[in-house]
């Protein structure tokens, strides 16, 4: 499986029968998140399968975005010292992306939505590539 050398933090594998992760962080998303957790308290992501941000994942409040059937939970981040960041996306988006290793970045420019980063001046994103799967 291609999992991407930039990747400083894999998340947990949760989907039944996986032993690998689909998702990760690079490593310039580790200071931020450690930031808005100090402010914001535990934190959590969402990538929806909107038209405008589809590859931009949103960072809440944990709890703040209501999850359900219509998403997957990819992963679960164990931040040092600071605890689980789970990361969902929509059910829907999945279905697209599910051969993809994902990757959360960080780059400069404000984003749209309510994601958490946007008053910082950067904005998560998402870097994708082809899983390996036999």
């Amino acid at each position: 499986m291609g999992v991407p050398a930039s990747a400083a933090l894999h998340a947990r594998p949760v989907l039944p029968g996986e032993d690998f992760s689909r998702v990760a962080l690079a490593a310039p998303a580790l200071p931020l998140l450690d930031s808005l957790w100090g402010r914001h308290g535990a934190l959590m992501f969402h990538q929806s399968g909107g038209c405008c941000d589809g590859s931009a994942p949103m960072c809440y409040p944990a709890g703040e975005f209501m999850t359900g059937d219509a998403d997957v939970l990819l992963g679960v981040f164990d931040l040092p010292g600071r605890g689980e960041l789970p990361f969902w996306m929509s059910r829907e988006q999945f279905g697209y992306w599910s051969h993809t290793h994902l990757t959360v970045d960080v780059v400069v420019g404000r984003g749209s939505g309510f994601s958490l980063e946007a008053p910082e001046g950067k904005r998560f994103l998402i870097r994708s590539e082809i899983l390996d799967i036999p």
